[in-house]
């Protein structure tokens, strides 16, 4: 039952309450499945990336049986329970009265929480880690880690080990995991959370999402690994909000208990798309929470974490997933999306446009917000006025004199490259 009121029961599907760290949950599988799992990934060039939580285990967790010690206080001065002090008590607080959060000062336990981690990427040749609540883990667990992959299986093995981090807070918190021994990314709130407000609703300027991506760039580098995500486990659904379902103003995590959340307003789906569109063509590396492919709705957890839906998809959905596999090829196979400079070429309440270039190869992304068809024109930069251009998504473009003319229906994009 969950510590604070109204008390809502929840049960461990989720896989972060932990009895064991280094055991394969039999509900999902056994040990040798997981590792034909990862072998037929790799086969198909595959990255096997684990979800791994230093942070805290289950109370059952038999090593607390023999050293108690192990685990931060619960109690506060003054009768407090350090229960979701998630800033007031970072590095102690735990997450629920049956989650105790590991000492990871100790270094006997940062040691044993260590080896389990690098024991699941040398037993199972995985490729990372998305490591749960980052910023409540100090940085002494950190650089042990990575002295421990790095002397057991970066440099003998001569393979990356790629780590990202789950941090809320701000973009001075976030960055200051990213550093050498430490995490190579984190996931980009801050920006997901303007980009959300950007595309779900109609009144919020594109130039506010423009600033924060720069802000985004001025603290991890125009060229990062930081994951631009479209949702998380935390959150609720974005086309939840961009179809009206859902209301910013609300609780969602209530609404989820209360009402059957679904998508009334098709518009949801082009939204959706957008953002989508706007992680794929972004720095960074573009993170799609599992079903937002196709728009699963839903509120907050655990009504964003509904089951998979492989089939049957609805003509609204199976065109969003589809716009997402051509987006994701799109990336896959332009350099500038990956490698390229980022500048913005023209932005106001309703349109923004920017260019990702590399060496000759250049990739201009627009967006329409409006409710309505937009004709759009804008000059291209002098160094590519000579080059032939051609839309990824069939909208009618007319270049002439230097400029480009487009007609762009509305909430929706167009990614011209040349």
């Amino acid at each position: 039952m969950e510590y604070p009121a109204p008390y809502r029961k929840f049960s461990g599907y989720h896989g972060y309450w932990p009895i064991t760290l280094t055991t394969v949950d039999s509900r999902f599988g056994t040990s040798d499945e997981f590792h034909q799992l990862v072998k037929e990934a790799h086969r198909k060039g595959i990255n096997v990336i684990l979800d791994f939580v230093s942070h805290h285990v289950h109370q059952a967790y038999p090593v607390l049986q023999v050293h108690p010690e192990w685990i931060t206080s619960v109690d506060l001065p003054g009768n407090r329970k350090n229960i979701r002090l998630w800033d007031e008590q970072r590095l102690t607080t735990w997450f629920d009265v049956f989650l105790p959060t590991f000492d990871l000062t100790n270094p006997e336990v940062a040691q044993m929480v260590s080896d389990s981690a690098t024991f699941w990427i040398r037993e199972y040749n995985l490729d990372g880690f998305r490591h749960d609540a980052a910023k409540h883990v100090p940085e002494n667990y950190w650089r042990m880690l990575n002295q421990k992959l790095n002397t057991q299986v970066v440099i003998p093995e001569g393979r990356p080990i790629f780590q990202i981090g789950e941090t809320f807070g701000s973009r001075e918190l976030i960055g200051s995991y990213i550093n050498p021994g430490m995490l190579d990314a984190q996931f980009e709130f801050n920006l997901y959370w303007d980009a959300k407000n950007a595309f779900a609703m109609d009144h919020v300027s594109f130039r506010d999402l423009n600033y924060s991506l720069q802000q985004s760039f001025s603290y991890f580098g125009e060229h990062n690994l930081m994951g631009n995500i479209t949702g998380n486990q935390d959150m609720s659904r974005f086309i939840s909000f961009a179809s009206g379902d859902l209301s910013f103003s609300e609780d969602d995590h209530k609404a989820g208990w209360e009402r059957n959340i679904e998508v009334t307003d098709t518009v949801g789906y082009r939204k959706l798309a957008s953002l989508i569109a706007f992680n794929m063509t972004i720095p960074g590396i573009p993170v799609i929470y599992y079903g937002d492919e196709f728009g699963m709705p839903g509120a907050n957890d655990p009504d964003n974490r509904r089951m998979m839906i492989f089939d049957s998809l609805n003509k609204n959905q199976q065109y969003l997933k589809s716009t997402t596999a051509k987006l994701a090829t799109l990336r896959n196979q332009n350099l500038a999306l990956t490698y390229g400079d980022f500048a913005t070429l023209k932005v106001s309440e309703k349109i923004y446009i920017y260019l990702r270039s590399y060496f000759d190869k250049a990739v201009i992304v627009v967006f329409n917000k409006d409710k309505s068809a937009r004709t759009i024109e804008f000059t291209l930069p002098e160094r590519f006025q000579k080059t032939p251009f051609n839309p990824a998504f069939g909208t009618a473009i007319n270049i002439e004199n230097g400029k480009i003319n487009l007609a762009l229906e509305a909430n929706s994009f167009e990614i011209i490259t040349n």
